[in-house]
């Protein structure tokens, strides 16, 4: 569990329980982790406030966890540049190659090709 002490914040959380945006976030506030959401249209899932946008997070953000369309973690990883976040988690889905080699380009940490939840040892 490298992350538990971590500032973590994952975009594309849902009120929707089917959906993994719900699940991650979920599991993530059951498992202790330090975690907050953005999804522009729920404000609020499981009692939590829900930001609109990642720029409306207040404080220090280690770790951007994207479960969304690669094309949404396009637009999330230019704005991480634009607030020095310097690591993004892209769950199975939300990457793209071109995505994933802008990121690289901006400096900033990615990991791809695996799910944050197992590799944490959450799930």
């Amino acid at each position: 569990m490298l992350y538990k002490d971590k500032d973590i914040v994952v975009v594309g959380v849902s009120k929707r329980e089917e959906k993994f945006g719900h699940k991650i976030f979920r599991d993530l506030l059951k498992a202790g982790y330090k975690v907050r959401g953005v999804n522009p249209i729920d404000a609020d899932v499981l009692g939590e406030k829900i930001f609109c946008s990642l720029k409306d997070v207040p404080g220090n953000i280690d770790l951007v966890i994207t479960v969304v369309p690669a094309q949404v973690t396009e637009k999330i990883v230019e704005i991480c540049k634009e607030m020095g976040i310097k690591e993004v988690w892209m769950q199975p889905g939300s990457e793209s190659e071109l995505v994933i080699e802008l990121a690289k380009k901006y400096g900033i940490s990615v990991t791809h090709n695996a799910c944050f939840m197992v590799e944490e040892g959450v799930w």
